[in-house]
């Protein structure tokens, strides 16, 4: 019990708080309520690791000082109202650090108790082994994989702006926050967090102060090993203000934040030089980044602080201290209501917007505002996307976005609306530059700031640089829209680098995110009403480069189906051939099936019946035209042909039993038709069914003559049929 009074004993009393903090930045604590807050964290972080077998202690315990200067005094935040549109937003990059952010979490009074802390990294509990979002009050965003928090934090930062341009008004400021985010060597590896900090630099985010905890160390050893560059030289390239502290230093750290505070032309890099397991056995090796410390290295830590045995002992002074902090932190948020107010009584139209923002709300007569598309007419359903996208505009006006420099060939620039860029926040387009990777996280961090709904544009096949963060954004429910146009083989000349064939399969393995590959221009009408209407999740909308004839039928069936996600588009019987349709579905006379590209489950009985006559053929975007061309030649043939357009299998399989089996019958056969990989098709397959795609690379030649040579034409695929 000596080594609990040394610990009570060391912990002067800390006074009274103000009324209110004064821009959300409360007097400075002492060196010793420092270095006690910062044990604590490094205590219960190294016991919340032992405990759970498994976790990074290197981090929290080499950057307590860090968080106990930041989340004490610096950051605007009311523990008690995480939801406060006006508090400072944090982000843990370096997200295996997360007992660091649990255990300032816990201390400052947020919903997170003690008990949680010695559940981490447990099922079901409110610590997992990385932050996320919408399981742990204060986590802001996802963190892990690493150079993503960064994005996020750009995006955040930039939301603020852009929100401040909108509703602040003079004598009436309601937006008014920063960005702080931590980053480790590993994130400032990671080529992402290069693309995100040229992006805020060129933006002038003077908002967004991110903390480099600079230990030198990664899992693999010294980051001499890998990465020697200058971090100050290059980020002081990239536009940024850079300070070099020690991150031990209480005193260095307050002024290198005041500074970031006092200066918004360029954001802010604070280089903080730390040592990985400050404290324990295990400071300054690669051994204290990923694996408990263990039981006799933790002892003897506690023993090293004048620390109880007491297993998750806490200071009561500790729990005082920020009890006290809470009465200021939540002043400064009641005083910001009554701000709020004020602005909503003097501006009552910009408030209707900031609700309306804030909600996600969709104004009544958004479908009745957006085009229709005429029967028979040939249009790119990029193209019919793009008019729907600018009309939507105008009716949403928090809907904002941008491409990777491909605008002008995704046809999503908002024409009239203005751009985003240093000093003019008020625009809706963003230039994101050629950077998938940036735009990918960016988009996360808008929406995840909250009063923006987002989209990104690029080519289909680079969501492959996307990945990553689309991933979060489903992982996060986030309803980001993801634009990705030229999305199959008829790119044509291009070639195979430029040619999509797995990518829309991939994007649907992404549990939560919705894909949407429309047939025709009223299909990617309804497409993107589906994606601005869903708010708990992302939607990736998979469009043409080429024109689609409009098909033939009604503005009520193509909102239901697609809604459904498959619905039956049309029979196509040997009474009803219409011998003109084929020319205008764009088939071609070819009969040659390229080898390789079709796949049966089962090969059918031998022999023709009735049952054989009969076929569903099934397929989504530029092949729902040709499977009705194609049906048509079957037709012709006495086939009996229902052709069921497919533009999102996901929410197809979530429909009921009796509506799927409305739309694919058991009876005769299934024939699947996609310019990609089939793999996916096959759930929806039985014996006997036929998949009809693409399960190699493309080629470089005009789109009509690589369709022929893959066998994607409607004599082709007929003639499948009849030989399976």
């Amino acid at each position: 019990m000596g080594t609990e009074k040394n610990v009570r004993k060391s912990m002067p009393a800390s006074g009274s708080a103000p009324a209110a903090a004064p821009a959300g930045v409360l007097p400075p604590l002492s060196t010793e309520q420092v270095r006690l807050v910062a044990n604590t964290v490094r205590v219960l972080s190294a016991e919340a690791i032992e405990k759970a077998g498994s976790g990074h202690p290197g981090l929290p315990l080499g950057a307590a000082e860090i968080g106990v200067i930041l989340f004490g005094e610096f950051l605007k935040h009311d523990p008690t109202r995480p939801d406060w549109p006006d508090r400072d937003r944090f982000v843990l990059s370096a997200g295996h650090g997360s007992m660091w952010l649990y255990s300032l979490l816990h201390l400052t009074g947020y919903d997170l108790s003690l008990d949680e802390l010695q559940r981490f990294r447990q099922l079901g509990s409110r610590t997992p082994g990385h932050p996320e979002y919408g399981r742990t009050p204060g986590v802001e965003t996802t963190t892990g994989p690493l150079g993503q928090g960064l994005g996020n934090a750009v995006g955040m930062a930039v939301a603020e702006r852009m929100l401040a341009a909108r509703y602040n008004r003079p004598g009436h400021t309601i937006v008014d926050h920063r960005t702080y985010a931590l980053v480790g060597d590993g994130d400032l590896m990671e080529g992402i967090t290069n693309e995100v900090s040229s992006l805020a630099g060129h933006w002038g985010l003077g908002r967004l102060i991110v903390i480099y905890d600079s230990n030198r160390i990664s899992i693999e050893g010294s980051t001499e090993l890998a990465f020697t560059e200058s971090v100050a030289g290059r980020y002081r390239a990239l536009g940024w203000d850079v300070a070099e502290v020690d991150g031990y230093d209480p005193d260095a750290l307050r002024q290198a934040l005041a500074a970031a505070r006092a200066n918004e032309e360029r954001p802010h890099l604070i280089i903080a030089r730390t040592r990985i397991g400050k404290e324990s056995v295990k400071e300054d090796s690669a051994e204290a980044h990923g694996a408990p410390l263990g039981a006799e290295a933790v002892a003897r830590l506690k023993q090293k602080l004048g620390w109880p045995a007491e297993a998750f002992y806490v200071p009561p002074a500790v729990y005082q201290l920020f009890a006290e902090r809470r009465t200021a932190w939540a002043a400064a948020r009641s005083q910001w209501e009554q701000r709020f107010a004020a602005w909503q009584q003097a501006h009552p139209e910009e408030a209707r917007l900031w609700q309306e923002a804030m909600e996600q709300k969709l104004p009544d007569d958004l479908e009745a505002e957006l085009p229709h598309f005429t029967a028979g007419d040939r249009v790119a359903t990029r193209s019919s996307g793009g008019k729907v996208l600018q009309a939507a505009a105008k009716k949403v006006h928090y809907l904002v976005g941008g491409s990777a420099d491909l605008a002008p060939s995704t046809h999503t620039y908002l024409k009239g609306e203005g751009d985003v860029g240093r000093g003019a926040f008020g625009g809706r387009n963003f230039h994101f530059g050629v950077r998938e990777h940036a735009m990918g996280a960016i988009l996360n961090g808008l929406s995840l700031h909250g009063g923006l709904r987002v989209f990104g544009s690029t080519f289909l096949v680079f969501s492959d640089y996307m990945r990553p963060a689309i991933r979060l954004a489903a992982l996060m429910r986030q309803p980001v829209i993801y634009v990705f146009t030229h999305d199959s083989i008829y790119v044509g000349e291009d070639g195979p680098t430029h040619q999509p064939v797995e990518q829309t399969e991939s994007l649907r393995l992404i549990p939560g995110l919705e894909v949407f590959r429309p047939a025709d221009a009223e299909e990617s009408r309804q497409a993107w009403i589906e994606a601005l209407r869903r708010t708990d999740g992302p939607t990736a909308l998979i469009l043409t480069r080429q024109n689609l004839p409009v098909l033939p039928h009604t503005a009520e069936a193509v909102a239901e189906g697609v809604r459904r996600g498959g619905y039956l588009l049309q029979m196509v019987t040997p009474e009803s051939v219409l011998p003109d349709r084929t020319a205008a579905a764009g088939a071609n006379g070819s009969s040659a099936a390229a080898p390789g590209t079709v796949n049966s489950a089962v090969p059918p009985a031998n022999g023709a019946d009735d049952d054989d006559l009969k076929l569903t053929l099934v397929a989504s975007g530029s092949e729902v035209a040709l499977a009705l061309a194609a049906a048509e030649k079957l037709a012709a043939q006495g086939y009996r042909c229902r052709v069921v357009s497919m533009p999102c299998r996901e929410r197809f399989l979530r429909q009921p039993t009796d509506y799927q089996r409305s739309v694919l019958p058991n009876f005769g056969r299934r024939v699947f038709i996609e310019a990609g990989v089939g793999n996916g098709w096959y759930r929806l397959a039985r014996p006997g069914d036929v998949v009809i795609g693409i399960d190699n690379f493309g080629e470089s030649g005009p789109a009509e003559a690589v369709a022929r040579h893959f066998g994607l034409t409607a004599d082709a695929v007929a003639d499948v049929v009849r030989r399976t």
